[in-house]
């Protein structure tokens, strides 16, 4: 933060007003359930994005990062905030200064914020989502605007979806935005409603695994499991009143599997209802201090994923099951699949050599250098500090 500061006022030539942080996030358990009218479980990361910012007495907007040197100091005007390729990551503050416009919140004068983050490129721990909630506690705090983070949390979804173009859901700014230390979030991502369930990690180590594997497929073939889903959801509301594939219980699938004719929809409802149950019950076991039990249903997730959904590919599988080999207590892929990260739960004694043997296990497999990160559960996105 320190540097950052340094930074702004080498940049801007003037001192900043405040410094703000948003984590990144990884999810535990609940892959391709929300989408399905399940359950998610995020947590907010101790990696980042931090900021420092200040107003200034026009309509400029100047945004400038140290993870993007080589692009400079990015500059657009309140009266003309529209989406430009070349503008690359800025475009994602830019979305949230316009969204908050959009729906009537008064950003009267320009700003100026340089950014760092510390969320590793491409890991899928949610960059794009810390960005835009760093930005929007930055409005918030320097307009003294009066807005609830549940809002900034939509508007910052809004803004990747309607401004950036991506088409994602609100798992990643929910768990960014509503985040609580040594807490996960159960998270129904249709309603919103929530619950923070308390995660004691006394003797245990959260253990992300990038597998440096390019995930090329994951966007045709999201949209065909999604596809899927819905066709099989569509052959069981024939018999039975539910809204989505979430609103059943493993016994209520079974039972009524046979009505989804194309076997490859039923195996993609199978996993999404398993899901679903698996990760409501892995609350009730982390509330029971059961970490074992926990673990058991983040390998269970992984197979599911794998042999069910078919979103791991080599790569994932050959880290993961490193990982089991290696002693985990839980491993699963993380994230959409087809490449990306797993996150794992280690015992503390075994953390360096966990690193060591995993990471040898995997090149042997797939020819490629894992990265690891040891990472903790942090709060959610906030100011952390006035600077004049």
């Amino acid at each position: 933060m320190r540097e950052l500061e340094h930074v702004f006022n080498e940049k801007f030539g003037t001192k900043g007003e405040a410094a703000f942080f948003a984590p990144g996030r990884v999810n535990l358990i609940g892959e391709h359930t929300d989408y399905n009218g399940g359950h998610v479980f995020p947590c907010a990361l101790s990696v980042g994005t931090y900021a420092v910012a200040r107003k200034r007495n026009d309509d400029v907007v100047r945004l400038y990062s140290m993870n993007f040197k080589n692009l400079g100091i990015i500059e657009s005007s309140l009266s003309n905030l529209a989406y430009v390729d070349q503008h690359d990551w800025a475009n994602y503050p830019k979305g949230v200064i316009a969204m908050f416009n959009q729906v009537g919140y008064t950003i009267p004068t320009g700003v100026d914020i340089a950014f760092y983050g510390n969320i590793p490129n491409g890991a899928g721990l949610s960059s794009s989502a810390s960005i835009e909630l760093v930005t929007s506690v930055v409005l918030k705090d320097l307009f003294q605007l009066s807005i609830e983070m549940v809002e900034m949390v939509q508007l910052s979804q809004r803004a990747e979806n309607e401004f950036v173009g991506v088409n994602c859901g609100i798992m990643d700014q929910f768990a960014i935005g509503m985040g609580k230390r040594d807490h996960a979030l159960l998270l129904n991502c249709d309603t919103l409603e929530y619950k923070e369930t308390p995660i004691t990690l006394s003797h245990q180590s959260l253990i992300i695994a990038n597998t440096n594997k390019r995930r090329g497929l994951a966007d045709s073939k999201y949209n065909e499991r999604r596809n899927q889903c819905e066709e099989a959801l569509i052959a069981l509301q024939k018999k039975l009143a539910i809204a989505s594939l979430g609103d059943l219980t493993e016994e209520e699938f079974e039972a009524n599997k046979h009505l989804i004719q194309d076997p490859l929809a039923q195996k993609r409802a199978r996993h999404a209802v398993y899901e679903n149950r698996r990760t409501m019950k892995a609350v009730n076991y982390l509330n029971d201090g059961d970490m074992e039990s926990f673990g058991r249903l983040m390998n269970e997730s992984h197979v599911s994923l794998r042999d069910d959904y078919e979103v791991t590919g080599q790569e994932l599988d050959a880290m993961v099951e490193a990982a089991w080999e290696e002693g985990a207590i839980g491993s699963r892929m993380t994230g959409a699949g087809f490449g990306g990260c797993t996150i794992s739960i280690v015992d503390n004694e075994k953390v360096d050599q966990f690193i060591a043997n995993v990471g040898e296990l995997y090149k042997k497999q797939t020819n490629l250098e894992a990265a690891f990160y040891v990472v903790e559960i942090g709060d959610g996105a906030r100011k952390m500090e006035n600077l004049q």
